[in-house]
């Protein structure tokens, strides 16, 4: 019969918890802290432990950097159970080691079976985790300060889904994987490659940001890998590329699904050998650099019509996160609204305003097509219309018609003939951009295809439209 550790300050839920496991078929044992927690461990051997994030005299934190210290958590598995479900809580246990991190109040279902799941795999997995163990106990671990956390990327929510994310960056953040980021435009996928890289060894090394489709191809490989100066016209000089520049550091390679099939040998010889060439050079340069992609589609179907190599899919596609779009986090529009007035107001010294609670139903109940980028451009300009005061219903309700008019919808001519000329025009162009983009399913090279404009155009059109 398997047995779990409860480690808890909270009596009632202990006992709660304890009559659960036992009607689960669990033999139970009782800790009200981390170090009573600990002490119990010198003398029992739990198949798993559930233990509270907060607690008086020690808590989940401590627990985890103790076990880790022993190696312990390689052959018995900690449950985080916490009412505080913070996104760097969560983060931060599952850094530390965590098995997994659940909030308060429970799901009764969800814990059960996260329990068996725990205890099923580290079953499977103890030989091998054994093994490995000198590994995890010499594993260095980041415990960051108020002023440290200050600089890290702003991840901010805790919605089921986004918690999800932080806990595949505390997953792999330490690794050195290489590491795929799948979701919508807007949905923060440069954020999160911030917070891999921040969060990793390479943290005090460069992180270098390139989106693959903002350049033609021609000025992508230079870009990319640099070029001996006569390389081809107007190399007047010699020039480090970006692979080069983030040498013991990080990539993140945006619009992955973009790169010429032409470069993809170039780079996959990167990843597999750590080294190339500049344009027009011979000499090999090594480079000690750990790739993140991002895509906003599924490149499977790119590799199924041979417009993406597989080996070099397989190879950038180590460990997977997938961003959910906004609107399966709803939960988080209030908290991101918050933060994007904050930063606003803080940028423009201006005095901190505030939502009206109409305004906040009037956010929640929109499904944010564009995501969190959609979000921050919204609220900052409800801000510039708010003067300082707070920001009500009305003025997010005329934001939001100006987006949904600016949709793949039925262009409003007759609104578009009261603008100004210029702004006519523009009103226009980003009819057709929308259009064009929804026929594409929000791939921009073919909605530049199918406009007949250049790509680097297109993404002109799309910051000036606030769109990207």
């Amino acid at each position: 019969m398997f047995e779990v550790l409860i480690v808890d300050d909270d009596h009632n839920f202990r006992e709660t918890l304890r009559e659960l496991l036992s009607d689960a078929g669990y033999l139970t044992r009782i800790a009200t802290n981390a170090e009573e927690g600990i002490a119990l461990l010198q003398t029992t051997t739990p198949n798993l432990t559930l233990c509270d994030w907060k607690m008086p005299g020690g808590g989940g934190e401590q627990f985890l950097k103790s076990l880790q210290s022993e190696g312990l958590l390689t052959t018995m598995p900690v449950i985080i159970l916490t009412a505080h479900g913070t996104g760097p809580n969560a983060m931060q246990a599952m850094q530390l080691g965590a098995y997994d991190f659940i909030t308060k109040p429970l799901d009764i279902d969800l814990a059960l079976a996260t329990v068996a799941r725990a205890i099923r795999h580290m079953e499977l997995q103890r030989e091998v985790e054994l093994l490995r163990q000198q590994r995890f106990r010499d594993r260095s671990l980041k415990n960051l300060n108020e002023s440290e956390e200050e600089s890290k990327p702003q991840l901010i929510g805790n919605s089921p889904a986004w918690i999800e994310v932080f806990k595949n960056i505390g997953r792999v953040a330490a690794t050195d994987v290489g590491v795929l980021l799948l979701g919508e435009s807007g949905t923060g996928k440069e954020v999160v490659a911030r917070a891999i890289h921040q969060n990793s060894a390479r943290s005090r090394r460069s992180l270098i940001i390139l989106n693959c489709a903002a350049l033609p191809p021609e000025l992508l490989e230079s870009e990319l890998f640099g070029h001996e100066r006569g390389a081809f016209t107007g190399a007047m000089a010699q020039k480090r590329g970006k692979f080069e520049a983030a040498d013991g550091g990080t990539i993140f390679l945006d619009e992955i699904g973009e790169l010429p099939l032409s470069l993809q040998p170039k780079l996959l010889r990167v990843l597999q050998e750590h080294t190339f060439e500049r344009v027009g050079g011979t000499a090999s340069i090594h480079a000690d650099v750990r790739v993140i992609a991002a895509t906003n589609r599924p490149l499977e179907d790119d590799v199924e019509q041979k417009t993406f190599r597989a080996d070099l899919f397989y190879r950038l596609n180590a460990f997977t996160v997938r961003l959910p779009p906004l609107r399966e986090r709803q939960s988080d529009i209030l908290p991101l609204a918050e933060y994007f007035l904050a930063r606003y107001a803080q940028r423009n010294q201006l005095a901190l305003t505030g939502l009206t609670a109409d305004a906040i139903v009037a956010l929640q109940n929109y499904s944010f097509p564009g995501n969190v980028r959609e979000l921050e451009h919204l609220i900052e300009r409800a801000a510039v219309k708010a003067g300082g005061r707070a920001i009500t219903a009305e003025q997010i309700q005329e934001e939001l018609a100006k987006e949904k008019g600016a949709g793949p919808g039925v262009f409003d001519t007759q609104a578009a003939v009261a603008l100004p000329f210029h702004d006519a025009v523009a009103s226009w162009e980003r009819h057709l951009i929308n259009l064009a983009l929804k026929a594409s399913h929000g791939n921009k090279s073919d909605a530049a295809r199918r406009l007949g404009i250049h790509r680097r155009l297109l993404y002109e059109k799309l910051t000036q439209f606030g769109l990207v």
